[in-house]
């Protein structure tokens, strides 16, 4: 059965490449860049970023490159790196270039030295603290720096000893010299360099200095010739500062950037520091686990690559900030594993049912298909048994309105195979239900019983084949839609995110299945083997979704 992919939308971002294209700008030439920053693993919001820069580079035939934002030392590691390389693949994308900021940083210090020479930007030996008290409000204009009109040579001398490590961290900055009365905040004399004295993954101790990410990001696009550099709104105000750079200096080419809302996923946390607290505060397992927004998480939990691109397609791409809902997210899953998981029997919380006018040694095979609207999926064969399991819930001694599963005296299905009837509930001394008796029609293999209607189906394994499993339930993390606005992240934890059951009972064939194989149990759920835990003496399932659609509720 063909894998799904997502219906290419037209949106304002391919509005503008299109016109572009036409008017010859950039000789025709589409290329993105995919830029993040090392610091952590991604998320489902970068999904949506890499799926837009690269796949509009397979949509006009261009090129897409990876880029690493690595001008944060202290914070970067090699981990990261390639947890990301590896989130990109998975996706499905293959990036033309690979580079790191860090690949220019000697000619961004160049460039950097071309600003001074114009007088364009300046060393300040100013505190922190005084730089902001100088900066202005959204409503007052700056204040000059007093060190603004330091002479050319004596910036260049300053910073090239800062490049040197002639000074300790924070005893001086290099500022652009813009505008300190401007109504945009970040163009008034924005920090271009400052001073970090710590060791960098690549570089070593080569370095003293580091660019910030606004002057090293126009300039890193300059010279990989990337057209259109592609952001989320938050940068829109620095976008004047983007092309103040470029336009100072002689760079390769001047890439156009454009902004696009980001996303925002009800019941889900996407800030990177509120993450981070999550994993070191011991609220989730780790970064992969299954609740977490991680694209590591993501895909542990069971979602595809294809789903994920679908989604990232069906919510598209617009100016304005707006909430998906997680039915969307869900849904895109779900249509896909309805269509390509193979059929399974899982029995979550199991009771016991005994068929007593059935031998003791009575093993019957039946064959059940792999997919029911998919012949090529093919068969398997199931052992029914004079024992089976079905789900405790499954059956009611004081049944609510409208039950049709097993009660006392009632008839059900069982899935494929005969109907049965209860006749006896056995207890403990605790009077917990441990054993029910039944009967079964033996009249009734694959064919209706004659003279009476049987509404009820149940799912069901052999006592005497099933093999053991940990299934694990995942539901929403968080109890709060928006969950950035909660005081504390104790407050909104959902504390039934996590339900790990250990003594389920699935069919024989589910031994053989492989980590990151996807599959439907019946009438439960959609699930995937976990692809850490997994193995055929273990296995260990997760709940990527819901049968049906429960947010309407």
């Amino acid at each position: 059965m063909s894998k799904q992919e997502p219906v290419i939308a037209s949106n304002f971002i391919r509005h503008i490449i299109d016109e572009d294209v036409a008017a010859g700008k950039n000789e025709g030439k589409v290329v993105t860049r995919f830029p993040p920053e090392p610091n952590g693993y991604l998320h489902i919001g970068h999904a949506k970023s890499i799926c837009l820069n690269f796949g509009i580079a397979n949509q006009y035939s261009g090129l897409c490159n990876l880029r690493f934002d690595d001008t944060n030392p202290g914070r970067e590691r090699e981990e990261f790196v390639n947890a990301i390389k590896d989130d990109v693949s998975w996706l499905g994308f293959e990036w033309n270039e690979l580079r790191h900021a860090s690949d220019y940083f000697d000619e961004l210090y160049n460039y950097a030295c071309e600003l001074i020479r114009q007088d364009k930007a300046y060393v300040d030996s100013s505190s922190a603290e005084e730089m902001r008290l100088l900066r202005g409000t959204l409503t007052e204009p700056g204040t000059p720096s007093p060190y603004r009109n330091r002479s050319v040579e004596e910036n260049l001398d300053l910073f090239k000893r800062m490049k040197e490590g002639e000074f300790d961290d924070g005893a001086h900055v290099l500022r652009a010299k813009i505008d300190m009365s401007s109504g945009n905040i970040n163009l008034r004399d924005p920090t271009l360099y400052r001073i970090r004295k710590v060791n960098h993954v690549r570089t070593g101790d080569k370095w003293s200095i580091y660019p910030m990410y606004d002057y090293t990001h126009c300039v890193s696009d300059a010279i990989e010739g990337i057209t259109h550099s592609l952001c989320t709104l938050e940068f829109e105000d620095h976008r004047p500062l983007y092309d103040w750079v470029l336009d100072e200096l002689a760079t390769p080419a001047h890439p156009q950037q454009i902004e696009f809302a980001r996303l925002s996923l009800e019941y889900t946390m996407l800030s990177k520091r509120k993450l981070i607290q999550l994993v070191e505060e011991k609220h989730v397992n780790d970064w992969d686990d299954p609740r977490m927004p991680t694209l590591i998480g993501i895909r542990r939990r069971g979602y595809t690559p294809e789903s994920l691109r679908i989604f990232c397609e069906k919510i598209g791409i617009t100016k304005n900030d707006a909430w998906i809902e997680m039915a969307v997210l869900e849904g895109c899953i779900r249509d896909q594993l309805n269509t390509e998981a193979p059929r399974r029997m899982a029995v979550l919380d199991p009771i016991k049912v005994t068929i007593t006018d059935l031998p003791d040694d009575h093993v019957q095979t039946l064959t059940f298909a792999n997919h029911p609207q998919n012949e090529d999926a093919g068969t398997r064969t199931v052992p029914f048994t004079r024992t089976v399991f079905i789900e405790r819930d499954d059956f009611a001694e004081i049944p609510p309105p409208k039950y049709q599963r097993l009660v006392l005296g009632g008839e059900v299905r069982l899935r494929g195979s005969y109907v049965i009837k209860c006749n006896e509930v056995i207890k403990d001394d605790n009077g917990v239900i441990t054993e029910l008796h039944c009967t079964h029609d033996p009249d009734t293999l694959g064919k209706k019983p004659e003279g009476r209607k049987v509404k009820g189906v149940l799912h069901w394994v052999s006592a005497a084949h099933a093999v053991s499993a940990e299934i694990r339930l995942y539901n929403p993390l968080f109890t709060a839609l928006d969950p950035s606005k909660a005081d504390t992240l104790e407050s909104i934890i959902n504390p039934e995110s996590e339900i790990i059951m250990r003594q389920c009972m699935v069919e024989p064939a589910l031994r053989q299945s492989a980590a990151e194989q996807h599959f439907q149990f019946e009438r439960t759920g959609y699930f995937v083997a976990d692809r850490h835990d997994h193995t055929p003496e273990n296995p260990v399932f997760n709940r990527t979704v819901t049968l049906r659609d429960t947010w309407a509720k």
